[in-house]
């Protein structure tokens, strides 16, 4: 992924500061600029074009380097470029955040939930940054799809000497998420039983048009769930030091900045005489499909050709105080925002295009502008009927819920640790989709970096003297010690597929967000691969339930499956948490 960078450069004698940064968050760019130069908003443009890849780490910490350059470059008047390397920009920008969830459930035997008493702390680091933010989203979906009655959850964030985390794909939600997963298995390993969906939210917001009912069942008819379970148990029976295991997990992720204000866009199209369009608004392309998704909107409403729409940068001197292009939301917001903008013009073309009979959009294009008629306009768009009272604890902080769920299949190598996936298959509720290409995609992509999330990805802290005694220096700082997926690690049999027939009416043409929903579908194979080694377990005499810990790397699969060789070093490596 491409590293933190900026270009900074003085414009008219110094007196305006402009810029292209490598961001989320161009307006974030053009405020803190603005506040550590002195300068008026007016005087300070941010532009973007695009950007290799953000995640949630451009959303915010990229304004550090960006005022360090815009400082230099005030002073000397000529213009400054930052790029970190790789090991900076891993060492100083943060990392996704640390969980610890501790929680006691209530149920029956029958395996009706009722009670669920949650405490969540959030490792934010040593500066606040969005750690709240991201607290807030973890609580939100902390029951995942399970019907709680009773439930009280209760989070901090936690001030620490690692250096600030911030936001990631997910933003907290996936945490939250791995903790319901977490307290439902150990239920269901006590009961022997599988929870059931829910309707109604414990902060009472009504869920509308819930389809995880017709995703999971379609999921386990797809994969096949029987007759992998069987063949499972066969394999099992007649290999000891290799164990297969597998899982189902869904997933119901919020779409809607849960920060009120943040849930506004606007965008700005511009109809030329040759019947091309230029579009500018305010989210950034970072590879997600942004643009293609907001030019075949523009195309649509316009009844044009793809290829007669063009996206411009994106720019703060074009389209003034956009919220960050995060939280999935980008293409419900922008999208309707441009929509607005092409339904605004479009009402002013029709007088002249009901007068003539005309061959083309672009000798429509000419005629109206012949007759004077504006041919540019500025959409706004805000999310409607969402909000929440924290006093209360009530409201609803999301526009509507994607739902999802995935079976994964595993293999591990009990005395080594190692695994494989044999198998993923995955089911999305995404309505309509404006592109189904871009966003099978993007399941695909989310769930393979929710992998090493969930299994791989490690963070390895201590001293400048290598002693594993306190955190503060960050040794997993480059390709050579961090270990994200590589093509070995895709899925052997891999398919997705999005559930058909099930419009959503709050939001663009009928579709659902799908950047970070699918992310949390990957703890499909940590479920699987735990258990694999309750398998392993039980033929030692271990049949209570257990704690793993993400990411399962192979110390901590290895160290799981108990035998005589890890009972020797249980009491010093292997010391149970419910962290996340």
């Amino acid at each position: 992924m491409e590293p933190q960078c900026t270009l900074v450069w003085p414009v008219d004698s110094g007196n305006e500061i402009h810029m292209i940064s490598s961001t989320q968050a161009p307006h974030t760019h053009q405020k803190y600029v603005a506040n550590v130069l002195g300068l008026p908003l007016s005087k300070v443009v941010c532009k973007t074009k695009r950007i290799g890849g953000g995640f949630g780490g451009k959303e915010t910490r990229s304004v550090i380097f960006v005022a360090a350059a815009s400082v230099a470059s005030y002073c000397l008047r000529r213009p400054v470029k930052i790029v970190l390397d790789r090991d900076v920009d891993m060492m100083k920008i943060g990392q996704r955040h640390r969980f610890l969830g501790k929680y006691k459930v209530g149920f029956t035997n029958g395996g009706k939930i009722l009670a669920l008493d949650l405490e969540i702390y959030n490792n934010g680091g040593n500066s606040l940054d969005l750690s709240l933010a991201v607290l807030e989203h973890a609580m939100f979906e902390s029951e995942n799809v399970y019907d709680i009655p009773n439930i009280r959850v209760s989070g901090k964030v936690c001030f620490t000497n690692f250096p600030s985390n911030t936001a990631f794909r997910g933003f907290g939600g996936p945490q939250g998420m791995l903790i319901a997963e977490n307290w439902i298995h150990h239920m269901a390993m006590e009961l022997k039983r599988t929870p059931e969906e829910i309707k109604v939210l414990y902060y009472g917001q009504l869920v509308q048009n819930c389809t995880i009912h017709s995703v999971w069942d379609e999921l386990k008819a797809s994969s096949n769930f029987v007759e992998a379970r069987e063949a499972v148990n066969v394999f099992n029976s007649n290999n000891r030091w290799r164990k297969r295991g597998i899982a189902m997990v869904p997933t119901k992720f919020g779409i809607s900045f849960t920060t009120k204000f943040m849930n506004q866009a606007g965008a700005l199209v511009q109809v030329y005489t040759d019947g091309t369009i230029l579009i500018m608004h305010g989210g950034v392309e970072m590879g997600q499909g942004l643009h293609t998704k907001i030019a075949q909107v523009a195309a649509s409403s316009l009844d044009i050709p793809l290829s007669c729409v063009f996206i411009s940068e994106t720019s703060t001197d074009k389209v003034p105080n956009a919220s960050p292009t995060a939280a999935s939301a980008s293409s419900d917001l922008y999208g309707a925002a441009v929509l607005d903008a092409c339904q605004q013009i479009m009402a002013r073309m029709e007088p002249i295009a009901s007068r003539g009979n005309y061959k083309s959009f672009a000798e429509l294009a000419e005629a109206c502008y012949m007759e004077r008629v504006d041919l540019s306009a500025h959409g706004f768009y805000i999310t409607p009927d969402i909000g929440f009272d924290w006093v209360a604890g009530k409201g609803t902080p999301f526009n509507y819920f994607t739902y999802g769920a995935a079976f994964a299949e595993v293999e591990i190598d009990t005395l080594t640790g190692d695994f494989h996936t044999r198998r993923a298959d995955i089911v999305m509720d995404l309505g309509y989709s404006i592109d189904p290409t871009i966003d099978i995609g993007q399941i695909e992509g989310a769930f393979i970096q929710g992998l090493g999330w969930a299994a791989m990805e490690e963070l390895k802290w201590g001293d400048d003297n290598h002693k594993w005694i306190r955190p503060g220096h960050l040794f997993t700082h480059g390709p050579g010690s961090y270990k994200i997926p590589s093509v070995n690690d895709i899925p052997l049999n891999f398919k997705d597929s999005l559930l058909k027939g099930v419009p959503n009416p709050k939001a663009i043409h009928s579709s659902k967000a799908v950047g970070e929903p699918p992310f949390f579908l990957a703890p499909s194979v940590l479920f699987a691969i735990k258990d694999a080694i309750t398998a392993a377990r039980a033929e030692e005499g271990h049949l209570d339930w257990f704690p793993l810990d993400n990411p399962a790397t192979p110390e901590r699969i290895r160290m799981a499956c108990v035998d005589s060789i890890t009972k020797k070093f249980a009491s010093v490596y292997y010391r149970p948490k419910l962290s996340v």
